[in-house]
């Protein structure tokens, strides 16, 4: 069947302008879809949707095996895997296995103690470098996560999600006793010491 509407820039051709109309954001960098929250911008809405899990924590990606959620399709087929014999890298201390060389070798480290990234600061090391990352915040203060509401910065994303609960009222912690919600899990812990 003919394309009849092409890319000017490469001759990519699409059945429909509308189609055409998203493509061509590859080439000129367009991305009209922002989110409210972070202001990351994406060429298409679909984009925009699956993104916005990262800020409400929805995981609408069940596994049917274990029964664990996750946020995007990737990330559930590829821990579907450690359901299925497609499980292919072998630790060689303990014989768990892994579908992907990364893990295994992020796992190998627990057996070697080994934490080869270290903080320039204050030598503290790390098995990952993405937590030496996050570490490095507490001597730079960098807080790139901001308070769409009230511009609050934080170090840490579980810190702005928990500062956001201010401005809508949520309190996913209930006593199972009373019924008294709270912001957050500790506080929740702190007072169920009044019942006993």
């Amino acid at each position: 069947m003919e394309k009849p509407w092409k890319c000017e820039d490469c001759g990519k051709g699409f059945n429909y302008p509308s189609r055409l109309e998203i493509h061509r954001r590859v080439h000129t960098g367009e991305r009209p879809f922002s989110c409210s929250e972070c202001g990351k911008g994406f060429a298409q809405s679909s984009s925009l949707r699956s993104h916005q899990r990262v800020h409400i924590e929805k995981k609408p990606f069940n596994c049917t095996t274990c029964g664990l959620k996750f946020k995007s399709s990737s990330v559930l087929a590829n821990h579907q895997r450690i359901h299925t014999a497609s499980r292919l890298f072998t630790c060689f201390v303990c014989g768990q296995r892994f579908g992907e060389v990364l893990d295994l070798q992020s796992h190998h480290q627990m057996h070697t103690k080994e934490n080869p990234f270290s903080c320039t600061s204050c030598g503290k090391s790390f098995r990952q470098s993405s937590d030496l990352h996050e570490h490095q915040r507490t001597h730079t203060g960098e807080k790139p996560f901001t308070c769409s509401i009230c511009g609050k910065g934080f170090a840490w994303s579980s810190q702005l999600l928990t500062h956001q609960r201010v401005h809508t009222g949520d309190r996913p912690f209930t006593c199972s006793l009373c019924g008294a919600g709270f912001t957050q899990s500790q506080h929740l812990l702190r007072h169920e010491q009044v019942h006993k």
